[in-house]
C-alpha cells in the first residue's frame, strides 16, 4: 500500500504557476484524504520558465525521489514536449540505473519519453494518469472511473484489468476559481472496438502518445531531440518489442489526420507493426478526427492479420484508466476487458 507520494514535474513546469494554485489545493486535499503524505520535490514549484530552462533540476528530482527510501510512488504533474533533454542527466555515469528501484512511477503524454527511460533501466511503470488532470480534477471529486484505477493502484500496487468507461467528458473550456464544483459534459462511450484481426491476443503493453514518439525520430519540434534519443539509444530495439502490445494514443494538440497518417509512417519505418502481437489505440480528446483515425491506422499498419483495438479509455480524453507497462496482458475484444497477469 502507497504511503507517500512524491510529485515531480519532468516536463512543463505548470505546477507552480499562480493560475492552477486552486487545482493544487484541490489536489492535495484529496491525497491527504487517502492518507497519503505527499513530497512536492524541490524543483517541481518552481514554474514553467525556471522548469524549462534547468533540465539537470528535473532530473535531480527524479533521481531524489527514486533514492529516498520513504516515498512509495513517484507521481508526474503535467505532461509537455521536452523531458527528453532529462537524457545526459539521468544516463551519463548510469545516474538513473544507480538509484532506481521497485517504486510506483505513473505519469502519461510528454512523461512516454520518462516511461521509455524507464524501461531502460528495468523498471515497470504505469501509463495513464498525472496529478494535475486527473488528482486536481475541479469537479466535486475525481472522475469516478479515474479514482477507481488510482484507487486500486495506491491500495495494492498494481491494476487487475481494465473494461470500458460508461461514459466518457468533453475537455474543459474552463479551469478557472470559478469552474471549481462544475461538471464535465459528458456522453454515452461505446466500448473497446476491434478494428481487424483476432479479438483475443497477448502480450507485455507499451508505448504512449503518438506525438511523443513521433518526436523520437523527427525534429520539427526540438532540433537535438532525435540525436539525444539516438545517443540513448531510447526507442527500445525491435526485437525488445517482440510480441509486445503497442500502446498509441494522440494527445491535446489533436493532430489532423495527415499529420497523423505521417507520425504512423515514421513509427512504421522502425518495423515495430512487423513484430507486435497487437496495437491498442486510446480514445481521441472530445473524439475529433476519430473515424479518420481508425482508417488511417488500419491502412497505414496494412496487415489485417494485427489485431487492433480502438476507443480505449487511455490518454488525453477523459476518463483515464491506468494501464502497467512489463506485465504480461491478454486482451479480449468480445468480452470487452484487459486483464493482467503478474507472475509473483
Amino acid at each position: 500500500m502507497v504511503k507517500k507520494i512524491a510529485i515531480v514535474s519532468l516536463s512543463a513546469g505548470i505546477l507552480g504557476e499562480e493560475f492552477v494554485k486552486h487545482e493544487v489545493e484541490i489536489g492535495v486535499k484529496r491525497l491527504e484524504e487517502y492518507g497519503l503524505d505527499i513530497k512536492i520535490m524541490p524543483h517541481a514549484k518552481s514554474g514553467i520558465e525556471y522548469v524549462k530552462n534547468r533540465p539537470e533540476e528535473r532530473a535531480d528530482d527524479l533521481l531524489a525521489a527514486f533514492a529516498d527510501d520513504s516515498i512509495d510512488m513517484i507521481l508526474t504533474a503535467i505532461g509537455g514536449d521536452d523531458t527528453y533533454r532529462l537524457l545526459p542527466f539521468l544516463f551519463d555515469n548510469d545516474a538513473l540505473k544507480k538509484v532506481v528501484n521497485n517504486k510506483i512511477f505513473l505519469g502519461f503524454s510528454d512523461t512516454t519519453v520518462n516511461h521509455l527511460m524507464l524501461h531502460k533501466v528495468g523498471l515497470n511503470t504505469f501509463y495513464g494518469q498525472a496529478f494535475l488532470p486527473d488528482v486536481c480534477e475541479l469537479e466535486s471529486n475525481m472522475l469516478p472511473y479515474s479514482a477507481k484505477f488510482f484507487e486500486e493502484l495506491i491500495h495494492t500496487g498494481r491494476i487487475s484489468e481494465i473494461r470500458p468507461s460508461d461514459v466518457w467528458y468533453e475537455e474543459r473550456k474552463d479551469w478557472s476559481p470559478a469552474a471549481i464544483g462544475t461538471l464535465k459534459v459528458r456522453h454515452e462511450n461505446q466500448g473497446f472496438q476491434l478494428l481487424q484481426g483476432n479479438s483475443v491476443f497477448e502480450g507485455k503493453i507499451l508505448g504512449g502518445c503518438l506525438e511523443s514518439l513521433y518526436d523520437l525520430f523527427d525534429a520539427s519540434r526540438y532540433p537535438d531531440s532525435v540525436a539525444l534519443c539516438e545517443k540513448y539509444e531510447l526507442f527500445p530495439s525491435i526485437s525488445d518489442w517482440k510480441r509486445k502490445i503497442l500502446l498509441l494514443e494522440t494527445s491535446e494538440e489533436q493532430p489532423e489526420p495527415a499529420l497523423f497518417r505521417k507520425m504512423l509512417i515514421v513509427l512504421k519505418k522502425t518495423g515495430v507493426f512487423d513484430v507486435v502481437s497487437g496495437v491498442l489505440f486510446g480514445k481521441p480528446m472530445d473524439e475529433l478526427y476519430f473515424e479518420e483515425y481508425k482508417e488511417i491506422m488500419v491502412e497505414v499498419i496494412d496487415n489485417p492479420e494485427l489485431p487492433i483495438v480502438a476507443n480505449i479509455n487511455i490518454g488525453h480524453a477523459t476518463p483515464r484508466c491506468i494501464i502497467p507497462f512489463g506485465v504480461n496482458a491478454i486482451v479480449d475484444a468480445n468480452e470487452q476487458v484487459i486483464r493482467f497477469v503478474y507472475e509473483d
